[in-house]
């Protein structure tokens, strides 16, 4: 290891740490800060914003770069290298003054979005919106300019390095072939099948709580470095040495809370599986979105929704809930778990139609990020593609455009993340399982030490070393596709 790849290991590791500084006032702001502290926290969040921007714009960084790229590097120096330089790409793309207007305007219409949603007040949260949406699209303009892409890829790569939304366009349009006709297949189907037996309401929003931290201890989270809270939209924050992350609660109905939580230590998982010795370094990070969404969607959706799981789930929500014997049975639990509607909210959606609800947002953002739709007329489009690919309209914005955090906290060209994760959950779940095929029953136990074992050695000790591609070749074997995604659901719903 020489000179300036040393120095620039220092220079990002103190950068880094800014950065770990601002994740956990973000997931104080949306778990307890209450809402007078905003303006504050938007002071303590752009600072933070800038002087992490300055150091990335030092002179020297860039130089320091080129003469590193000359040096004898192992391979994850070299892969650390790679992820430096395309952080300073974005980074430097973007002027100071444009960081702290975005991190002011995001803080800002994130804490007025939890107001707006509870009432239902679209035209009020409107100004503050257009503010984060103008400022997105100034600064993706100036990262486009750098990257050589369009705006929204540039957005894009933020959340998924290299991925393209030509590619995503492909991939989604091989979804949209099969699932429309299998959707109605299976509804139709589930039709004439025994309903599930609804468990006895309510759920104790204590109890719920309870059997979170229950099975989030089963997936083997480890709660000296990390803590359940509630939030308005859950989420996955902190760092991987202190993971936050956050649920809701109804208590009307218990696998809302239950399976966001699992979906979120799916998340802190891959977070915590990171390799230490890459800490706060950019090769050590989790390799993009779509990665990081296949880890949450893998525990929640292939793993605990399976039968196997429920087998093990089963007697834990009957002993917390009490109720019919019939309620709580693997078989009855499935069919629960595996039923299929089309719904408004995307976060309570089935597998199923939950694409859909993926491919609506996708399209939206871009033409919002594009020009070729304007934000006022957002709730309109909003209920016009919700009735088109899914049969039903919104009632009120409450349900329909206000529902996801996301665009108010500046995060455009997050949501295709989510479907594309989907489908590399199906690939890698499938792959583990080869790899070896104790996984099923160990979870019909509520073991998941086999598959948490493969995950950690193939995926998450990976991190950012290679791209996202060349991480699931190694894993399963090939590039990510839809194949796996459409066997999985054909599997598992038969029709």
């Amino acid at each position: 290891m020489t000179d300036a790849y040393k120095k620039l290991e220092a220079r990002f590791h103190r950068m880094d740490v800014l950065s770990d500084v601002s994740q956990m006032l973000h997931w104080d702001m949306a778990a307890i800060m209450p809402d007078g502290g905003a303006e504050a926290r938007s002071e303590q969040l752009a600072t933070l914003s800038v002087l992490e921007n300055e150091m990335m714009k030092a002179p020297e960084l860039g130089d320091l770069i080129t003469q590193a790229e000359g040096e004898a590097l192992d391979d994850w120096q070299k892969a650390n290298l790679g992820e430096m330089k395309r952080k300073w790409v974005h980074g430097t793309a973007v002027p100071s003054d444009l960081v702290e207007k975005m991190s002011r305007a995001e803080t800002r219409c994130e804490v007025a979005w939890r107001t707006a949603r509870a009432d239902n007040d679209f035209k009020g949260l409107l100004p503050k919106l257009q503010e984060v949406l103008d400022l997105s699209i100034e600064a993706g303009k100036a990262k486009a300019d750098a990257l050589g892409t369009s705006v929204y890829d540039a957005l894009l790569d933020q959340y998924d390095p290299m991925m393209r939304s030509d590619r995503i366009d492909t991939l989604f349009a091989e979804l949209e072939a099969f699932l429309p006709d299998f959707t109605s297949d299976v509804i139709e189907r589930q039709k004439s099948e025994d309903k599930p037996v609804l468990p006895t309401r309510p759920f104790p929003i204590e109890t719920q709580n309870r059997v979170g931290l229950d099975l989030m201890k089963a997936v083997g989270f480890d709660f000296a470095h990390g803590r359940l809270d509630i939030s308005h939209h859950p989420f996955c924050g902190g760092i991987p040495d202190d993971v936050r992350i956050t649920t809701r609660y109804d208590e009307n109905d218990f696998t809302s809370a239950i399976m966001g939580v699992l979906h979120e230590t799916g998340h802190a998982m891959y977070e915590r599986g990171l390799p230490k010795d890459w800490r706060n370094q950019p090769v050590g990070k989790a390799r993009g979105m779509t990665m990081h969404e296949s880890q949450s969607l893998l525990i929640e959706m292939q793993a605990c929704r399976s039968e196997e799981f429920l087998t093990y789930a089963g007697p834990v929500f009957k002993q917390a809930f009490g109720g019919d014997d019939a309620a709580w049975n693997a078989q009855n639990l499935h069919r629960l778990y595996t039923r299929v509607e089309p719904g408004l909210i995307r976060v309570d959606a089935d597998e199923v139609t939950y694409p859909a609800h993926v491919i609506m947002r996708y399209r939206i953002e871009r033409a919002l990020i594009e020009g070729d739709m304007k934000l006022a007329d957002l709730p309109g489009a909003w209920n016009d593609m919700m009735q088109k690919l899914l049969g039903i309209t919104p009632p009120d914005d409450r349900d329909g455009c206000l529902q996801d955090i996301h665009w108010p906290s500046g995060a455009w060209g997050y949501f295709p993340t989510y479907t594309l994760g989907a489908m590399s959950a199906a690939q890698i779940f499938a792959a583990a399982k080869t790899a070896n095929p104790e996984i099923p029953a160990a979870l019909s136990r509520g073991d998941f030490a086999p598959l948490m074992t493969w995950l950690g050695e193939n995926i998450h000790r990976q991190a950012s070393s290679r791209s996202t591609d060349e991480i699931l070749k190694s894993a399963t074997g090939s590039v990510l596709g839809v194949d796996a995604f459409k066997a999985h659901m054909i599997n598992r719903y038969g029709a």
